[in-house]
């Protein structure tokens, strides 16, 4: 699990377990995150090449056993998530604060909305959002540098309620909300390798897992400018790519299409 030292105003962050929902880097390889008005917050961990090999193959060894929870059981473990980032509420308030510098009752709709978006998809799958259906697999997921928190859960948590494992790179920009939430799927207790976070620098890591054979999916919602140049490696690659056209309201109920769009037809 993430751990973080010192004084929240400008701690640092420290390697995480290679396994599990973790913050992945080599030890030692950090880089600087400051606040949105510049202040400093301290160092977060740099992920290697290596590093995003091991969440990919983490992520296909936890697939199968995941896929093959019932659905009720999935939703059992998004709901711990959500109660573990209701846990972090004060922290992840700040964190956004800080992230985007927008004000507290904005950042506190914006963390209470987090939490709620996993519940939201735990009632989902179990009234029948993936009924017939089958996850694709492993999917690589670009978080938005905007938006750290609301948005990346925009994004995750539709993929894992589908029975997919999923490798994120985190907003390089703001990571810190991302390590909090990785911290908060630990103690969840999602199975190892079914959330791989990965903080450091998006245009060495998205590449590399848009292109990457054990790849089955990519959603590149948050890749702003360079998604189409991620989009065709992805297509070259015969993944499927989830690319939506214009800004995303994450604040929009997100119904279950972000589910089904990593669904395929179950075999008979």
């Amino acid at each position: 699990m993430t751990e973080f030292t010192g004084d929240p105003a400008t701690r640092a962050t420290v390697a995480a377990s290679p396994d599990g929902a973790s913050a992945r880097s080599a030890p030692g390889d950090s880089y600087p995150v400051t606040s949105s008005d510049g202040t400093p917050l301290g160092h977060v961990p740099r992920a290697s090449q290596e590093d995003a090999h091991e969440a990919v193959r983490a992520a296909r060894t936890a697939f199968g056993g995941w896929a093959e929870h019932a659905a009720d059981r999935r939703a059992r473990s998004l709901v711990r998530v959500a109660e573990a980032l209701r846990d972090r509420h004060a922290r992840l308030v700040q964190e956004v604060v800080d992230a985007d510098g927008v004000a507290p009752d904005l950042a506190e709709r914006l963390v209470t909305t987090a939490a709620d978006r996993w519940t939201h998809y735990a009632d989902r799958i179990i009234g029948g959002a993936c009924d017939g259906k089958a996850p694709v697999g492993v999917v690589a997921i670009v978080a938005p540098p905007f938006g750290p928190l609301l948005g990346l859960v925009s994004l995750l948590a539709p993929v894992v309620a589908g029975g997919n494992t999923a490798v994120v790179v985190a907003s390089e920009r703001a990571p810190l909300p991302a390590l909090t939430l990785a911290e908060a799927l630990a103690e969840a207790e999602l199975p190892d390798g079914v959330v791989g976070i990965l903080t450091g620098r998006t245009a060495e890591l998205a590449p590399l897992l848009t292109a990457h054979a054990d790849v089955d999916a990519v959603d590149l919602t948050g890749a702003g400018e360079s998604a189409a140049a991620l989009a065709s490696d992805s297509t070259a690659a015969a993944k499927r790519v989830l690319r939506p056209e214009g800004r995303v309201d994450w604040f929009a109920d997100p119904g279950t299409a972000r589910v089904t769009a990593f669904l395929r037809e179950a075999a008979s």
